[in-house]
This record gives C-alpha cells, sequence and structure tokens, in this order.
C-alpha cells in the first residue's frame, strides 16, 4: 500500500467558469462531497476549463494517463444546449462506457425535478481510470454521487486502480465477498 494520497481529478467545464466571470460551485462541491465520503488520504487534481470538447478531452486524458487520477469527475456541459459536449469528449477518450451510472443518476435526478431526462451524463473507462460526468448543480452532484458512489470503489478494483475506503456512514461502498 503507498503512503501516496489517491488523486482524484476534478473538472469544472464551464465557459463562464473558465473566463472568471462564474464562481465554479461545481468543483468545490465535489471536492465537499468526496472530502466526507472518502477515509482513504486523498488529493484533488482540478481544472476549469471551456466547453470545447478538444480541451476537455485533453484534460482528461492528462488525469488519467499523466497524473495517474483512479477516479476523473466532470462537472457541467451534459445538458442538451450546444455548448453542452462533455459527454461526447468523455465517450471519445474512454475504451469502455459503463451505461449503468448515467441510468442511475437520472433515475435519482427524476425524483428531484422532471428536466432530468434532459441531462446526458455518462461514464466510462479509461486505462485504470473511472470517469464520471455529473450536472452542474451543487444539489445535484450530491444527488448524484450518493447514487452511484457505492459502486465506484468496486469498479476501480476491478481496473486495477487503488483501493478506495468510504466511511459507511456517508456511503457505503459495495464490494462483493470473494
Amino acid at each position: 500500500m503507498s503512503d501516496k494520497p489517491i488523486r482524484i481529478g476534478i473538472v469544472t467545464v464551464s465557459d463562464r467558469a473558465s473566463r472568471g466571470e462564474y464562481e465554479d460551485l461545481g468543483g468545490p462541491a465535489i471536492c465537499d462531497w468526496l472530502n466526507q465520503a472518502l477515509l482513504s488520504p486523498w488529493e484533488a487534481v482540478t481544472r476549469i476549463i471551456p466547453d470545447e470538447q478538444p480541451l476537455i478531452e485533453a484534460a482528461l486524458v492528462e488525469l488519467c494517463d499523466t497524473l495517474g487520477c483512479c477516479l476523473v469527475v466532470t462537472t457541467g456541459g451534459t445538458g442538451p444546449a450546444p455548448r453542452d459536449i462533455t459527454p461526447e469528449a468523455t465517450a471519445a477518450v474512454c475504451e469502455k462506457i459503463l451505461d449503468g451510472f448515467g441510468e442511475q443518476m437520472r433515475a435519482v435526478s427524476l425524483r428531484f425535478v422532471p428536466t432530468a431526462i434532459l441531462s446526458r451524463q455518462i461514464a466510462g473507462i479509461r486505462g485504470h481510470s473511472l470517469m464520471i460526468n455529473l450536472p452542474g448543480k451543487p444539489k445535484a452532484i450530491g444527488e448524484c454521487l450518493d447514487a452511484v458512489f457505492p459502486a465506484v470503489p468496486y469498479c476501480i478494483d476491478l481496473i486495477d486502480g487503488p483501493y478506495l475506503e468510504t466511511r459507511p456512514d456517508v456511503v457505503k461502498a459495495f464490494r462483493p465477498k470473494s
């Protein structure tokens, strides 16, 4: 077991936040949620980038391949607007898409807002990294992470990533008995 903290990439995709015209609320919401949920020592590697597919793809590849993030979580750019292209960028750099993540996040979000059907979050694998797209609103980020994170540590186990330990009172990671 390594003494180095586990690296987790957090990418905010927003034209306005990347220009400093809008305060990034999504990235900090992800950090706060992970700080509450994880027992394993971890460090955030953050990026704030505009809604430009080549820039999103480059950030995702860097976080996975160069910086060794076992988990990369994005916020923003998952809606139907013309500049919302985070899922396309994610799919372009993933080797496998894990449809259940998006299905579960939309199902949970529909309990709160009827517009959840407009959300296009996806998740996928690149090498030893899991990528998950989240919506941009902090409340929705928490709801979606609550819904899918029980499966995240085991998924990272299966792709030969580090062992992620969670606080069971916040989120109980599911690992099948061996």
